[in-house]
């Protein structure tokens, strides 16, 4: 390692302060990642979603746009092979770890200059191929970045790490959200796409400052075919949870299905009350920026101190109760001053609920990782928490077409107790459920 970087693993006991976590290049360019990762899941549907109403695009259509992301649920069928081959031409300069994420980062600016040049108002298919392939780029960029944030430090300071990702990753978001809101009001939706292409730059040049980490260990099943390198991390995760394997993933996979669910929908639930693009981001972004924080800390704060179990209970539990705040803003929100702070509470509770439950399942997901295949079953896991609600979120414009926001959200909230009775489960019967140590 360089020198920059050699001095960052240095014992726990050395207690290093703040000023040389910044020195640490490592640092700094995990806060420039994390911000090109937390750009372009918002602006491959939930952000657009608001450009796709004001085209008029049916409300039934637009959930069944929700699937655009689909590639953040399958990412797991490719990530191996991203931990096991170098990217073309990039992967020679930089490295493998650096020359994936660069290149990844040049196809989601590429794809979110194809979405810019669209209209879906008169070609709704220009705008669903550039986001699907958007999709596919973010969904591999957050791949790379994961392996790259595992191997480049110590097991011991993987928490580091991550908190400076999640700092980096809500900036990003807000970016997304917020920023391109106020761009589309200002300049157009054109404008807007085209800035947050602009905005991959300082990801490309954290990609280049961070250091390569060092290669690891030659694979066991170096030609290994496709099946196999999918299936390896599969196998190794089920075999070591054993007969409890099928309850964990079948409640990491219901988890965050009411969320997913109910965020497909909630940005057409604020058009078809009138916000304006710049209200919506005022509370939903800026507003909702320090309230997310509030619910990350409040996590941070509670699970060391009631078990991670008993906080994926209250998570999943809190998480789903939070949309009948969304339910009641369907029958009271509209035009006007007290409206507006309707909508600033009901998305201010369903917000702070939706932090404090992915922080909790984050934690737990990372508990759940074997490190000798730390990227691929991350990958695989955060795939496994999406794909069940996405796959709903496909007829929730249906849905409401047939009986309202207001009892789909009721609904949503509903969804909830199945899954809190399953982690209650989990908890009473099989407590640890962590990775071995590294």
């Amino acid at each position: 390692m360089p020198d920059a970087v050699s001095g960052a693993d240095a014992p726990a006991s050395a207690k290093p302060s703040v000023l040389t976590h910044l020195a640490d290049r490592r640092i700094v360019a995990m806060l420039g990642l994390g911000f090109s990762s937390g750009l372009p899941f918002l602006l491959v549907y939930v952000t657009q979603s608001a450009w796709l109403s004001e085209a008029k695009v049916p409300i039934g259509i637009l959930g069944l746009l929700s699937e655009l992301t689909l590639a953040y649920k399958f990412k797991f069928l490719w990530a191996p092979f991203l931990d096991r081959y170098d990217a073309p031409i990039l992967g020679r300069w930089l490295g493998r770890r650096r020359g994936w994420i660069v290149a990844t980062q040049l196809g989601v600016a590429l794809t979110l200059a194809g979405i810019a040049f669209g209209d879906p108002a008169d070609f709704l298919a220009w705008t669903v191929v550039f986001s699907l392939a958007l999709g596919f780029a973010g969904a591999t960029q957050d791949v790379v970045i994961d392996g790259w944030r595992i191997t480049a430090v110590a097991p011991e300071r993987q928490a580091l790490m991550s908190s400076f990702a999640e700092v980096g990753w809500r900036v990003g978001n807000l970016a997304a959200g917020a920023g391109a809101l106020y761009l589309a009001d200002a300049y157009g939706w054109r404008a807007a796409y085209l800035c947050m292409a602009v905005l991959m730059a300082p990801g490309m040049i954290a990609a280049l400052i961070a250091p390569e980490p060092e290669p690891a260990r030659p694979a066991t099943h170096e030609r290994a075919g496709f099946v196999e390198t999918v299936v390896a991390p599969i196998r190794e995760l089920v075999t070591r949870l054993g007969p409890m394997a099928v309850p964990i993933l079948v409640m990491v996979a219901g988890f965050r299905m009411p969320g997913y669910v109910s965020s497909a929908m909630a940005m057409p639930l604020f058009k078809s009350l009138h916000y304006s693009n710049t209200d919506i981001a005022t509370v939903t972004k800026l507003f909702g920026f320090g309230v997310a924080l509030a619910g990350t800390f409040l996590a941070s704060f509670v699970v060391p101190r009631i078990g991670i179990l008993a906080s994926l209970v209250a998570g999943t539990v809190f998480g789903s109760a939070s949309h009948l705040a969304l339910a009641y803003l369907a029958i009271h929100g509209g035009d006007g001053g007290a409206a507006f702070w309707t909508f600033a509470i009901a998305v201010s509770v369903d917000s702070f609920a939706y932090a404090f439950a992915s922080i909790v399942l984050i934690t737990y997901m990372s508990s759940l990782a074997a490190s000798e295949h730390a990227a691929s079953q991350y990958a695989l896991l955060t795939s496994l928490c999406a794909l069940p609600g996405s796959l709903l979120a496909g007829a929730s414009g249906f849905i409401i077409a047939d009986v309202g926001f207001a009892w789909f959200f009721v609904g949503t909230a509903l969804i909830g107790v199945p899954v809190a009775l399953l982690c209650a489960y989990v908890w009473h019967v099989h407590p640890r459920t962590e990775a071995p140590a590294a």
